[in-house]
């Protein structure tokens, strides 16, 4: 093994320049393929982390076909008290689940006595809130980030609704609900923060106590809307989802049908079909290595074994077995994409070291992205395998065209 090896090292130095061309071009696909993996997944990260932080948590329980409604924020599709008890339970008795958060959401009516414009509001309990959703707090770039997350009798806004209706921290503003057997109740809330926008669906939601929330609703009964969960690693989430559903089956309705159903964040957001973009992209480039060095190799080693007939049909002669000289010709291909692929990824780790201390920063919708991109072992790993495993593909049908061949024939070879 060592001296085949040995003799395909040898036979790549003897033509030094081709041997150099083909392992750059090798060396430039995996740097170009491991650099946008890593700055894609620095995206993803990025975004998935600040919608499941600050809005959405890694799951949402609602009853049973509210999602189906839930732009108009239907009141008489709440979870009654009962299913809400038994859906805690089930949360506390799972291992994955960090925390969660019961919400009260309504629409209302958002005056500053001067002009009137709709809102969507969210009930909040402050303690679980800040718990589950650990990234809200992040948002608040007017008011106390310090204290609790919103106080009874306050609220927090989106910075366009504190802007377009010129109201700022400590203003007086009043809130005008519409319950679900259409009465009209209204009170008057001092703002108590205004939150940074992010791009997603509660963005531009606004938050009071979940106490006020059924005040406003003139609520007889502790009901909730929403449940959003967080988990201690959002790569649980498949095992959780499996979990928690079959939990979720359990708890019935008076019609014996289920009460409760899940929903994981990509199921409610739109930035999941941007994830699943970026992660077709990723093949697609994938693909692209692929046939770079699939072809890259192959012209070498089909170049090697034309200028090489002669040499081939010598070492035939002397009584080289087929099974060698195919070998010494694999090794070669397997030495190119091995020394291109480790010189990409030494390159490769250097650019991203310098990424994360000059960080990527630009505007995606209303939020400013701060990429520091980081490359995971496997995903090295994978990439080296797949450029040794490709090089060793396209040298097969050169080596077996040399093992094949005739030394009588070889040796005429001019």
């Amino acid at each position: 093994m060592m001296s085949t090896l040995k003799l395909a090292t040898r036979n790549l130095l003897r033509y030094r320049r081709r041997t150099l061309l083909t392992a750059l071009l090798i060396t430039l696909g995996v740097t170009a393929l491991l650099l946008f993996v890593a700055a894609a997944g620095s995206f993803k990260q990025t975004m998935v982390g600040s919608i499941t932080d600050s809005m959405l948590g890694h799951l949402q329980i609602h009853r049973k076909g509210y999602t189906a409604s839930i732009d108009n924020l239907p009141l008489n599709m709440s979870l009654q008290p009962n299913a809400v008890s038994k859906i805690e339970d089930a949360l506390k008795a799972d291992p994955d689940v960090a925390a969660y958060s019961l919400r009260v959401k309504l629409g209302a009516m958002f005056s500053n006595f001067t002009e009137n414009t709709s809102i969507r509001l969210n009930g909040i309990d402050p303690v679980a809130e800040d718990a589950a959703l650990p990234g809200l707090r992040q948002r608040i770039n007017e008011g106390n980030k310090n204290g609790a997350l919103v106080e009874p009798g306050k609220v927090l806004i989106p910075t366009l609704l504190a802007r377009g209706m010129k109201v700022k921290v400590g203003d007086s503003v009043v809130l005008v609900v519409t319950n679900a057997s259409g009465s009209v109740n209204g009170k008057t809330f001092t703002v108590g923060g205004v939150l940074d926008a992010v791009t997603g669906p509660g963005g531009r939601d606004g938050y009071i106590h979940i106490n006020d929330a059924r005040e406003l609703l003139r609520m007889d009964k502790p009901e909730v809307m929403e449940i959003a969960v967080r988990l201690k690693s959002i790569g649980k989430l498949a095992a959780v989802q499996q979990r928690l559903t079959s939990k979720l089956e359990e708890i019935r309705n008076k019609e014996d049908k289920p009460a409760a159903e899940l929903h994981t964040w990509a199921d409610l957001s739109p930035f999941a079909n941007i994830v699943r973009m970026i992660d077709l992209m990723t093949m697609f480039i994938r693909v692209m290595l692929i046939a770079i060095v699939l072809v890259s190799v192959m012209n070498v080693m089909l170049m090697a074994v034309y200028e090489r007939i002669r040499e081939i049909g010598t070492l035939a002669a002397i009584g080289t077995q087929p099974g060698k000289l195919m070998a010494i010709f694999l090794s070669e291909g397997l030495l190119l994409g091995l020394i291109g692929a480790a010189v990409g990824i030494v390159i490769s780790y250097a650019l991203v070291a310098f990424l994360n201390v000059s960080p990527i920063v630009f505007n995606f919708g209303r939020e400013q992205i701060t990429l520091y991109p980081h490359l995971e072992l496997i995903e090295v790993l994978g990439v080296l395998g797949l450029a040794v495993l490709v090089s060793a593909l396209a040298s097969l049908q050169p080596a077996w065209r040399a093992a094949r061949m005739d030394p009588i024939q070889a040796l005429r070879h001019v």
